[in-house]
């Protein structure tokens, strides 16, 4: 879930995003949208998006097999929204110059998966995920113009389960080194979503806690020793 803001500077938009949200500044991300700076016939101005954790929908999203792609299996469009989604998505990566068949491979609501299948799957995904996620952001974005509703996750080759699942193995080697040798860790950044993967597997890690350190949407985990 996304919220602008605006102040003089960055600081004081962020005190608006606590006031009016009511959270900790650890507990959201900041992005800085526009900044516009103070000459002598206007003053100057910093707009921020900030990134909220949606509990609900990432406790969901993590527990529900329902939510996870499932390769292989395809249905039908149940309507014409649907079917729109699906002809937008085989467009646009034809606009970028690959071949695809984009399936529907899961839904709940209007929570969609869709899966893309091509020969250049390697390519679409990019790394670390990085052309899936643009494609996913388009996606939604269209999507959100038809039903403001729909949220659309985007795969192929099962590669977002793979990654989360990498994810959770280099936290745990990660926190097995903290804990035998007494001193903390930084873990590469990570989108929010993945961090949450980090807090929740070492929730009850004995020897260990975990925190996130820096600003933007891409912060990093530190693992800490613990008596």
């Amino acid at each position: 879930m996304y919220r602008e803001f605006e102040g003089r500077n960055e600081q004081e938009a962020i005190d608006k995003a606590i006031q009016e949200l009511g959270l900790d500044r650890e507990d959201f991300d900041v992005e800085v949208v526009s900044s516009q700076k103070k000459t002598l016939f206007k003053k100057g101005s910093v707009t921020i998006r900030v990134s909220v954790p949606d509990e609900k929908d990432d406790d969901e999203e993590m527990q529900d097999e329902d939510y996870v792609p499932q390769p292989g299996k395809v249905l039908e469009p149940e309507s014409e929204n649907e079917r729109r989604i699906v002809e937008f998505v085989e467009t646009l990566i034809s606009k970028m110059g690959y071949k695809a068949r984009v399936d529907i491979n899961f839904r709940r609501d209007y929570k969609i998966g869709l899966d893309i299948v091509s020969d250049s799957s390697s390519i679409l995904i990019g790394r670390k995920g990085k052309n899936l996620d643009a494609i996913q952001l388009v996606a939604n974005v269209y999507a959100g113009n038809l039903d403001k509703d729909y949220k659309i996750i985007v795969d192929s080759e099962n590669y977002r389960m793979r990654h989360e699942e990498q994810i959770v193995r280099t936290a745990f080697k990660t926190a097995a080194i903290v804990k035998k040798t007494h001193r903390s860790r930084l873990l590469p950044p990570m989108n929010p979503f993945e961090r949450r993967l980090i807090h929740t597997a070492l929730n009850d890690y004995d020897g260990v806690e975990t925190k996130s350190e820096g600003e933007g949407l891409y912060k990093q985990v530190r693992i800490l020793p613990v008596d």
